[in-house]
């Protein structure tokens, strides 16, 4: 299976599972001048911005390793200009979705709330 192949299963599981805790997705792979915001979703009380990263498994590395200073640079003037096109009156949140082993029965999640800010 190809790399951008596992990204897109992982994006499907990653969603999958943030609906199945109730949010709303609003977005998949927004992209802007500043970088690019895997979902974008809502509950409750967040605006929650997603970074998705999948991987066969962590025996490397775990998947929020790849998730640097410079990407969450990037993720958070992703944010801010999605923010100024879109009104919303929710706190903001940046989450890591991990997603291990995607094309498999049982693929691994670990969803990493509030992971930067």
């Amino acid at each position: 299976m190809e790399k951008r192949e596992i990204g897109n299963l992982g994006e499907d599981t990653a969603a999958e599972h943030l609906r199945s805790k109730g949010c709303r997705i609003l977005e998949r792979n927004f992209s802007c001048r500043f970088g690019e915001a895997d979902i974008i979703a809502t509950d409750s009380e967040y605006l929650i911005f997603a970074e998705v990263k999948s991987r066969k498994s962590s025996r490397f590395a775990e998947a929020r390793e790849f998730v640097d200073r410079k990407k969450q640079e990037k993720i958070i003037l992703t944010a801010k200009y999605y923010l100024m096109k879109h009104d919303y009156d929710l706190p903001v949140r940046f989450d890591v979705i991990e997603i291990y082993d995607a094309s498999g029965d049982k693929p691994r999640i670990e969803h990493i709330e509030n992971a930067f800010e």
